[in-house]
């Protein structure tokens, strides 16, 4: 029975340590993006630490679709047309 018990409480920590990695592995996955539209969005990027917490990922990105993005807007290139090519003047 002590044998079982010791296999079971390795196997355990063995799962811990496994989810606490792919967990770690997966909130860096998701903090990155956000972080940079955070910024872009003209929001605080530390916003992007709510992906750490289950349900307030959800949130952010809910935050992030419907918040106004204070950004400047690009400037709008006029229409130029195209120059006509070339010509050589006429040999005489």
């Amino acid at each position: 029975m002590n044998g079982n018990n010791q296999q079971l409480g390795a196997f355990l920590a063995a799962m811990i340590g496994f989810y606490a990695i792919f967990y770690l592995i997966q909130a860096i996955i998701f903090i990155v993006p956000t972080w940079f539209i955070s910024k872009k969005a003209g929001l605080s990027p530390w916003l992007s630490l709510l992906c750490l917490f289950p349900l307030t990922g959800v949130v952010l990105l809910y935050i992030l679709a419907f918040a106004d993005w204070k950004v400047i807007p690009a400037p709008i290139q006029a229409w130029i047309p195209p120059q006509p090519p070339y010509q050589p003047p006429p040999q005489a």
